[in-house]
């Protein structure tokens, strides 16, 4: 399919998902995709999946919430897309490979909120307040460009590489954690591969929210009360295949393991 517009890029992009297969950047063929116009993509795309699947929308994830991945995208504020009821993976279930192409693992903080955010100048405080509890979290993403070439644009329509996400059952009040000095170690098939902390989002994970929703505000949207948010991932994503096992342990919100099928 070739793409030049808003709708055969949604169609593009669906299809790759359905046939567990990625394409080239959607940006070297269509020169009109620039950040707006990829929102509207990442819009449509979410509405497709709403109405003709029957999901429904359930929250927020912040992407590129690292500094140096900013610098290279030329941003200075998280991305933001979408969680849809589909993506939840229970605590404990396998990882099913044949729903997907070429996932990674990273593990984040995960929010429930329970006062709505909405901008503009929403401060690193209000979204402490506004939070009603921190989780553990994994976030499976899945890029449906070859080998997660893309450039923002593309990122942004694809809904940023979102796939599914693992909530961990122990939630503390945010008033309870440092979140900024909040840990973690991940290792994969019981090897060390990774450790960060909390800073390493956006230098604090509610200061990453703060500004997402002010990014937000500028399209009319807002965070609801109820809503989940992954606050983007602490390390880099770390590939998994068939019976690979990512398992993290967290300094203040216990472990989490996910194992992909064989």
């Amino acid at each position: 399919m070739t793409v030049s517009d808003v709708p055969s890029a949604v169609e593009s992009l669906l299809e790759c998902e359905s046939e567990r297969r990625s394409r080239g950047r959607i940006t070297e063929e269509w020169s009109g995709l620039d950040l707006p116009t990829a929102y509207t993509v990442q819009s449509e795309l979410v509405g497709a999946k709403v109405l003709r699947q029957g999901d429904s929308v359930i929250g927020t994830k912040l992407g590129l919430t690292s500094e140096a991945k900013q610098r290279r995208m030329g941003i200075s504020s998280p991305l933001t897309a979408v969680l849809l009821k589909s993506y939840v993976l229970e605590p404990g279930a396998l990882l099913p490979l044949d729903r997907l192409i070429q996932p990674r693992v990273e593990p984040e903080l995960v929010f429930v909120m329970r006062k709505k955010l909405q901008g503009p100048d929403v401060t690193a405080a209000e979204v402490l307040d506004a939070i009603g509890s921190v989780h553990a979290g994994f976030e499976v993403i899945d890029s449906r460009y070859h080998d997660y070439s893309f450039a923002l644009p593309d990122v942004v329509a694809d809904n940023a590489s979102s796939a599914l996400f693992v909530v961990g059952e122990l939630g503390v009040p945010a008033a309870n954690i440092d979140l900024v000095a909040e840990h973690v170690t991940i290792s994969k098939n019981g090897e060390f591969v990774y450790e960060a902390t909390g800073a390493a989002v956006q230098g604090n994970p509610a200061h990453a929210l703060a500004l997402a929703v002010n990014e937000l505000a500028q399209r009319g949207q807002y965070i609801n009360a109820g809503e989940l948010v992954l606050t983007g991932g602490m390390t880099d994503a770390v590939p998994i295949g068939p019976g690979d096992t990512i398992s993290a342990v967290f300094s203040s919100l216990g472990s989490l393991s996910l194992t992909a099928t064989t």
